[in-house]
């Protein structure tokens, strides 16, 4: 004798009950995972707008100094290629706000920074000058050797120095 059974996937709940819910439940989440971010990324794009990336141009100029040329004018020309690099930081790119700029000088094999200049765009718009907003170094003068001769020497002769030597202590 053979017993024919009918099998249920759920004796708790009927299969046509747990797969009318089912269909719900997968379709519920799926619009809203879709539908909110995009309706969340169109509302904050239509009412903020987009952030400005506005930064400081930073400029590195180094300018050889000439054969009797004094402090002073060495100084003059430095400020006039600060001044004209920061003209041209200004007009090449809109979203520079301000530009840092820093002048050196080689001279005689040493090299030293002159002066620096620190401006925004609206300080450099109101008065373009570079004498206004620059910051001179003091030590500049002493390092690139503008208070004394320059030394030069023959490749024949080589210098040496030789350090006095101490008395020996008498006994």
């Amino acid at each position: 004798m053979t017993k024919s059974i009918a099998y249920q996937p759920s004796s708790i709940i009927p299969f046509p009950v747990i797969g009318q819910i089912g269909t719900k439940i997968r379709i519920f989440p799926l619009i809203i995972l879709l539908f909110s971010p995009v309706s969340l990324w169109i509302m904050t794009e239509t009412l903020a707008p987009q952030i400005v990336r506005a930064y400081t141009a930073r400029v590195d100029l180094s300018i050889d100094r000439m054969e009797d040329e004094t402090y002073e004018t060495i100084l003059r020309r430095a400020e006039a290629v600060a001044r004209a690099a920061a003209q041209r930081s200004f007009d090449q790119d809109i979203l520079v706000t301000d530009v840092s700029i820093i002048v050196s000088v080689q001279s005689y094999g040493a090299i030293a920074p002159i002066l620096s200049l620190d401006v925004s765009r609206q300080q450099w718009r109101t008065r373009p000058d570079a004498q206004r907003w620059a910051t001179y170094f003091k030590t500049a003068r002493s390092l690139l050797f503008f208070d004394q001769q320059p030394i030069t020497s023959n490749v024949g002769q080589a210098a040496t120095i030789i350090p006095p030597a101490a008395n020996p202590a008498k006994e």
